[in-house]
């Protein structure tokens, strides 16, 4: 029974349920037996995972805008959650030059009025607060940010996440203390890949689309760096600190890193090549092509150090870069080529991820 059964039963709200990584969780917590609830403003892409997977008609499905106050604060005491997993957010950087208010906005004043919901509680309550790993201060170095590193960013989708850290902090320490019944930790995570993403200007998303029209994809920065993961490795660390922060006083109002092994540090070009391969290409000439077009500031590297999360969690990601690649590619390739039930889909894939999990020994697969 992976994390140890602390889902079962128990009423989990997720902000952001209707995104990539929120339908994701919301799969993930059916399966683990939870009574989910999702609040979202919207359904983001055309297609989406949450449409394409019927989690509506699963889940209690509630359409409200984080950013109106009195609307989070009904909820909260309304459903009265034993968990939250925050994850709505304005999560494109490139949108965040377009639209800069709406970024501050939704990632700011959003997260503020979760916070600000969850101080009236008067019942136990575990939330997990996501930022991203776009919170940091990015110098570009060669070593993994941690956790006590300077926050901020040059764009304003850094902006954003840092300021989202700074006001956590102030409300943590401003009304979660002194016996409050609601414990919160942040946890950070960046370049997740998966099926089911069709969010814009993604590298993943882009190729998918292009590839399954037939066409080559066009790329702005092909040797920057990232370290890829799977959409399932944060997750599992988001329910892996519920889990945790449930269970330990302690670990109230830290924050974790969530990210691969070195070995998955890759170029975009080494991604594409190797995901290409489930479309079939014989030559990458003809599955992109690279473009001097580069319309906005991207980093060229960023990663992050996990030893925090490994020391107080005994958590580590659980897959290799191979794994990894041929899960988003038989995800999308099953999507585009063969039209097959996907939430069955979606779900067997989690199902080999907890096998994994349990082989080799992650602690939350107990």
């Amino acid at each position: 029974m992976v994390f140890a059964g602390t889902y079962r039963g128990k009423k989990v709200l997720v902000t952001g349920h209707t995104g990539f990584k929120g339908s994701w969780l919301t799969t993930w917590l059916l399966k683990l037996g939870a009574k989910v609830t999702g609040v979202s403003i919207d359904i983001p892409t055309q297609p989406a995972m949450f449409d394409e997977l019927a989690l509506a008609g699963k889940i209690k499905h509630i359409q409200a805008d984080i950013c109106e106050l009195t609307a989070m604060h009904d909820l909260i005491a309304t459903e009265e959650p034993d968990f939250v997993f925050h994850l709505a957010a304005q999560a494109i950087v490139s949108i965040s030059y377009s639209d800069p208010v709406e970024t501050m906005t939704t990632n700011f004043v959003g997260t503020m009025n979760i916070l600000d919901a969850l101080r009236k509680l008067a019942r136990p309550c575990v939330a997990v607060l996501i930022t991203s790993d776009k919170c940091y201060d990015n110098v570009e170095w060669e070593w993994g940010y941690r956790e006590t590193d300077g926050l901020g960013g040059k764009d304003i989708y850094s902006g954003s996440k840092g300021a989202t850290e700074l006001l956590i902090k102030s409300y943590l320490h401003s009304f979660f203390q002194n016996g409050h019944p609601v414990r919160l930790a942040v946890g950070r995570a960046g370049n997740v890949i998966g099926g089911g993403d069709w969010a814009k200007d993604r590298i993943v998303v882009d190729c998918v689309r292009a590839w399954s029209e037939e066409r080559s994809v066009e790329i702005r920065s092909p040797q920057a760096t990232r370290p890829w993961q799977h959409v399932l490795e944060p997750l599992s660390g988001y329910l892996r600190l519920g889990q945790a922060l449930a269970q330990q006083s302690k670990l109230h109002g830290d924050a974790f890193n969530f990210g691969p092994k070195a070995e998955k540090n890759h170029t975009v070009v080494e991604l594409l090549g190797d995901l290409s391969r489930y479309w079939g290409f014989n030559s990458l000439d003809k599955a992109y092509r690279i473009t001097d077009n580069i319309p906005f500031l991207e980093a060229g590297l960023l990663k992050l150090n996990c030893d925090k999360a490994l020391f107080h969690l005994r958590w580590e990601s659980n897959l290799n870069y191979a794994e990894t690649i041929r899960m988003v590619g038989e995800w999308y390739r099953t999507f585009y080529k063969n039209q097959a039930d996907m939430y069955s889909l979606t779900v067997e894939q989690i199902d080999a991820y907890e096998k994994l999990g349990i082989e080799r020994s992650r602690v939350w697969a107990k």
